[in-house]
């Protein structure tokens, strides 16, 4: 049977938010700047490029077409390869995320 990797939230760096062990991607608690070693799923990585306070960075290799996995739930679909310790944004990622909700309710279907 083909199982997804999990990551190590508990060997992760307390400033990366993973609340579900499938999430590929975890959400910077603050600005995490480029240069900066941190800790990952017990394995130390170097960042290439700054992480804003608020966005997600992945926890590991994430395959172009694979699916971002935040909080427990899809969120889109990689665009290119992304390496771990990646800035997982717009530039890589296509959103698939449809909206179920309006400032007044529920859209109808």
């Amino acid at each position: 049977m083909n199982q997804t990797p999990q990551s190590s939230p508990e060997l992760t760096d307390p400033r990366l938010l993973q609340l579900a062990p499938e999430d590929n991607v975890a959400v910077a608690r603050r600005t995490i700047a480029a240069g900066e070693q941190i800790l990952i799923a017990g394995q130390m990585v170097c960042l290439s490029g700054e992480i804003p306070v608020g966005h997600k960075l992945a926890v590991r290799h994430i395959a172009a077409g694979q699916k971002i996995i935040k909080y427990g739930a899809p969120i889109g679909s990689a665009t290119r390869d992304i390496a771990c310790g990646e800035h997982v944004h717009t530039h890589n990622i296509a959103s698939e995320y449809l909206p179920a909700y309006t400032q007044r309710g529920l859209i109808a279907q």
